[in-house]
């Protein structure tokens, strides 16, 4: 029993879902517009203001899809009404970050500039503030590709686990090592 798929969805004032003949749905809200194609097998209904996801069989794969496409549209619904914010920060002596026209310039220590472009769904800030650790903000609505663009950023420079120098969420905590000891008598 999908414990996941069987929670029923409600839907905030002002969030409209249409449920298309091939089993496409759109959520539409005050934010902006998502849609999702749901597997032919699995049934969405949109009773009022709740959604309800149910599956035809109790197969493992039906399961599986089951509390997959619940999890999806509720993102989705969320994402149109509150939107999505991820902030990562970069740590590290000279690593800076700036951001004009949803293109990121990142100096993270390499003997080049990284530019990346970010897509026009996503919002990026940048901060830096005087003795704190440059900052970017991605926003937007949908969770998914927020946090891919934010995963990709993070790879440019992943944290090393001695000085903790990187690029990494705020608030992630890092393992640190030890490193040499400082003599051996």
């Amino acid at each position: 029993m999908s414990r996941i798929g069987n929670k029923v969805i409600v839907l905030p004032a002002g969030i409209s879902v249409n449920v298309a003949d091939d089993n496409v749905v759109s959520v539409k809200g005050p934010k902006g517009t998502l849609t999702q194609a749901v597997d032919a097998d699995i049934i969405v209904e949109v009773e009022g203001t709740e959604l309800k996801v149910k599956r035809p069989t109790e197969q493992k794969r039906h399961k599986a899809l089951h509390g997959l496409y619940r999890s999806l549209i509720n993102n989705m619904v969320i994402g149109v009404n509150e939107g999505y914010k991820r902030e990562l920060e970069i740590i590290g002596v000279g690593y800076k970050a700036t951001s004009a026209n949803n293109v990121l310039e990142l100096q993270l220590g390499y003997s080049h500039n990284i530019f990346m472009a970010i897509p026009e769904e996503i919002k990026v800030t940048t901060t830096s503030e005087k003795g704190q650790n440059p900052k970017v903000i991605l926003e937007g609505i949908d969770k998914e590709l927020i946090g891919s663009v934010a995963a990709k950023i993070k790879s440019l420079r992943k944290v090393e686990p001695y000085k903790g120098k990187g690029i990494r969420f705020v608030g992630e905590v890092v393992r640190r090592k030890a490193g040499k000891s400082a003599s051996k008598k």
